[in-house]
């Protein structure tokens, strides 16, 4: 569940500080999380092995292509 965003204004978010602190507003329920809590544990897992089994079912020549590609990617950039 997500806790509720404050104000990034100061002075609006040491109004929102000073109310609740007198008890004249109370903080604001979190949303409730309607995702089914079994689908988001499997898909954690799935997510968790992802990248070892990838790279598990590549050959090595794939492995290398993958990170020669990467590589340019990143050290290729032009600076400005």
């Amino acid at each position: 569940m997500k806790k509720p965003k404050r104000p990034k204004d100061p002075n609006q978010l040491a109004n929102v500080v000073v109310k609740l602190a007198t008890g004249q507003a109370s903080e604001p329920a979190a949303e409730y999380d309607s995702r089914n809590k079994h689908a988001v544990e499997l898909g954690r897992l799935g997510g968790l092995k992802g990248g070892k089994a990838r790279a598990k079912a590549l050959t090595k020549a794939e492995r290398s292509a993958i990170a020669k590609k990467a590589a340019k990617a990143r050290w290729g950039k032009k600076k400005r």
